[in-house]
């Protein structure tokens, strides 16, 4: 089956909810307005749509927030953007003021295929260089390993049909279970050593200092960022 094609427009309104925090809390239409350079009037006439199609909820005077179905497109097209970011700025050298542009331009047009090609060749980058997070990609693999090994046509590939969440997107006290393991062989390495594997319970608690702490299975883990950014949770 063909997937479904969604507007560039559509796409540009639920990466934005998604970089403001709009998974989680409502972001309003004048954050919208100033960030898509777009009439508040006309602005919420959009977000009408969008609720009309499932991707968000939508409150007057209040904003919006994604819905489930809206977090897995804004998820996408936000990956695509951030690792079309690191490539244009670690491959093809392009000048840092001219990187976002750039991307913004391409997102919309990058194949799956295509990204997945790249994220091999960056060997499966966590952060942009901006340093904001790049989702996990919505191949059902358990880690980048597997992903490597796979020649399966790209079209033939299952899709996960939950959307994932990093551990540093979590907060304390939510909990989930670990679907993806993200990073090259020395990153997943170290992971493993931390006890970390598919499909453990987790529990997320405070942080302390720069430190991730997490409930696996029962037993506390402390977690650096560059390892916490590549861990992939199904929240409950």
């Amino acid at each position: 089956m063909a997937a479904k094609v969604i507007s560039e427009n559509i796409e540009e309104y639920l990466e934005v909810l998604y970089k403001f925090g709009g998974k989680n809390t409502f972001v309003s239409t004048t954050t919208l307005s100033h960030e898509l350079g777009i009439a508040p009037g006309s602005v919420t006439q959009m977000l009408k749509k969008l609720e009309d199609l499932g991707y968000i909820e939508y409150t007057p005077y209040k904003g919006a927030s994604l819905t489930t179905e809206g977090i897995k497109i804004a998820q996408k097209i936000t990956r695509k953007h951030r690792i079309l970011e690191k490539f244009l700025k670690e491959i093809l050298k392009i000048k840092d003021e001219n990187i976002h542009e750039q991307a913004c331009e391409m997102e919309h047009s990058l194949s799956d295929e295509a990204e997945r090609a790249i994220c091999h060749m960056l060997e499966h980058p966590d952060t942009c260089p901006g340093n904001s997070l790049i989702p996990a990609c919505d191949f059902d693999y358990a880690n980048c390993e597997d992903c490597m090994a796979d020649h399966t046509d790209i079209d033939d590939i299952k899709i996960r049909e939950s959307s994932l969440l990093s551990v540093t997107e979590l907060h304390h006290g939510e909990e989930g279970v670990i679907s993806f393991i993200r990073g090259n062989p020395v990153t997943f390495t170290e992971i493993i050593g931390k006890g970390v594997v598919k499909d453990s319970q987790i529990k997320i608690e405070e942080p302390v200092g720069d430190k991730y702490n997490v409930i696996i299975d029962g037993s506390l883990v402390e977690l650096p960022e560059e390892l916490a950014n590549n861990i992939f949770v199904k929240v409950f």
